[in-house]
C-alpha cells in the first residue's frame, strides 16, 4: 500500500474513532464474505463493520488518543464502530457470535476506556436505551399520579366532610347553630330541678296540718 493511501486510511479510521461512541474489536477469522454483510446487515445503523489492518489500526488508535488496544489487535481484525445504541450494538455483536462462533470479540473501547471480551458481553447483558427510557418514562408517571393523588386527597376528604355535615344539618338545623349540645343539656337540668324542691315543700305541709289538729284538741 503506497503512503499516501497508508495515511488516508489511518486518516479514516481516526475519524470513525472521534466520530464514534464506542468500538468493538472482533476476529472475523473463518467468516465468509456472505456472512459478514449478514452481521453488518444485522447491526444496521446502530455500528458500521470494517475490517482493519492491525498496524494501522494502532497508529489510528494513538492519534486518536486510544491507549492499550495493541495487545487486541492480533489476527484478522475488524472493528464495529458504534454510531447508535452501544448496548444494541453489542448484543448483535454477541448473538451473531452465537449463532456464528468463528467471529471472536476481543474486547473494545467505550468513552475512552479499554473493555476486555468479557466486559463487551456484560454491556450485551444490560437493557436497551429504549426500554431503560420506557421504565424511567412508567416511573416519571407513576410519580406524576401519585403526586396528584396526594394534593387532590384533602380536597376529597374535604368535600366529604362538608356533604355529611349538610345532611346532618338537614335533620337538626341546630348544629349549624351550635345548640345540639345545649338543647339535650337543658331538658334534662329542668327534669332534676323539681324532683329536688318538690320534696321539702310537701313535708312542712303535712307538720303544719298535724299542728292544727293537736291545737283544735
Amino acid at each position: 500500500m503506497a503512503r499516501a493511501d497508508k495515511q488516508a486510511a489511518v486518516a479514516d479510521i481516526v475519524e470513525s474513532f472521534n466520530d464514534s461512541a464506542g468500538a468493538v474489536l472482533t476476529e472475523y477469522r473463518g467468516l465468509t464474505v456472505k456472512q459478514l454483510q449478514d452481521l453488518r446487515r444485522s447491526l444496521g445503523a446502530n455500528a458500521d463493520y470494517a475490517v482493519v489492518k492491525n498496524t494501522l489500526a494502532k497508529i489510528a488508535a494513538n492519534e486518536a488518543g486510544i491507549s492499550g488496544f495493541d495487545d487486541l489487535l492480533t489476527g484478522p481484525t475488524a472493528i464495529a464502530f458504534i454510531n447508535g445504541d452501544v448496548v444494541e450494538a453489542a448484543k448483535g455483536l454477541r448473538d451473531f457470535a452465537k449463532a456464528n462462533p468463528t467471529l471472536v470479540i476481543k474486547g473494545g473501547v467505550l468513552d475512552g476506556k479499554i473493555l476486555d471480551a468479557k466486559e463487551v458481553a456484560k454491556l450485551a447483558d444490560l437493557e436497551s436505551r429504549e426500554v431503560l427510557m420506557g421504565k424511567l418514562a412508567g416511573a416519571m408517571l407513576a410519580s406524576l399520579s401519585q403526586a396528584v393523588y396526594l394534593l387532590n386527597a384533602p380536597l376529597a376528604q374535604a368535600a366529604r366532610l362538608a356533604g355529611a355535615l349538610q345532611a346532618k344539618a338537614e335533620q337538626d338545623p341546630s348544629i349549624l347553630a351550635g345548640g345540639a349540645g345545649q338543647a339535650s343539656a337543658e331538658p334534662v337540668a329542668a327534669d332534676e330541678a323539681p324532683a329536688e324542691e318538690e320534696a321539702p315543700t310537701e313535708e312542712p305541709a303535712a307538720e303544719a296540718a298535724s299542728d292544727e289538729e293537736t291545737a283544735e284538741a
